[in-house]
């Protein structure tokens, strides 16, 4: 097994799809803890509280501290908490952004604000992307928690808070900003919070445009799996190339 003290591993497509666990991944993890190595869960789903994705991984056997689990929320919340001027934002998206929002001292605002926060939203309307549109139309900058165009579920893909930000963007006429990954942010608070040097980290992940260009964006060394988003094949044609390709994380252990 490769050597290093900070596993951080994507959750979409890497560690499950949908409700269900990936077996070489959940396997893999259940090695680490046995070797006193806790690891990292790194997700730009912003949709979850911290809370929320402990349950989750617990519901597919993964036991996860609280505090080894980050979001794309929580940085957002972070950034947004910096830039804002008013403390009042606009906001697209379910709990875990809103709820990492209002921890940062931040209002949710109907009237028109400074900022438009985007956050993946399951009930998204029409409506509520017509009035997303018009907020930036009149000078809401538009920061999107992470630009996944799509992310697997059980049987195949679902859109991803990317598709509908872009949506957004293309209508209002504006470059918008992400946070989540390939932004190493996760990484870096992940590093100075647990106080580790970048080649004592690897990031792991299925997703070649966030998880493995996070890591290089950060950094520290990549593992792509070939378990979710981006096959084996595309990966090995880019100009930057993971550390590392696997099918799975099993094939580590060979």
């Amino acid at each position: 097994m490769l050597s290093y003290k900070a596993y951080c591993f994507d959750l979409d497509g890497t560690i499950y799809r949908g409700k269900t666990g990936i077996d070489s991944a959940v396997q893999f993890v259940h090695l680490l803890q046995k070797q006193g190595i806790e690891p990292y869960y790194l997700t730009n789903n912003s949709s979850k509280t911290r809370e929320t994705l402990q349950q989750v991984l617990r519901e597919i056997g993964v036991n996860a501290p609280l505090d080894h689990i980050y979001s794309s929320s929580l940085a957002t919340a972070a950034y947004v908490a910096k830039m804002s001027t008013n403390k009042k934002v606009n906001v697209v998206g379910e709990l875990g952004i809103r709820t990492a929002l209002l921890e940062q001292g931040l209002e949710i605002a109907d009237e028109q604000s400074d900022v438009l926060v985007m956050g993946i939203d399951r009930q998204i309307t029409y409506e509520k992307l017509v009035k997303a549109c018009g907020y930036v139309q009149k000078g809401a900058q538009l920061i999107g928690t992470n630009e996944d165009i799509k992310f697997p579920n059980e049987t195949s893909f679902a859109p991803g808070n990317g598709s509908f930000v872009h949506l957004v963007a293309n209508v209002a006429g504006v470059t918008p900003i992400f946070v989540g990954k390939p932004s190493p942010v996760m990484l870096q608070i992940i590093a100075d919070e647990h106080h580790y040097e970048k080649n004592e980290m690897v990031m792991v992940g299925d997703n070649y445009d966030t998880d493995i260009l996070c890591g290089i964006n950060f950094g520290c060394d990549t593992i792509h799996v070939n378990t979710g988003v981006t096959p084996t094949e595309i990966v090995k044609q880019q100009a930057k190339l993971p550390t590392y390709c696997v099918e799975n994380l099993l094939d580590l252990l060979k």
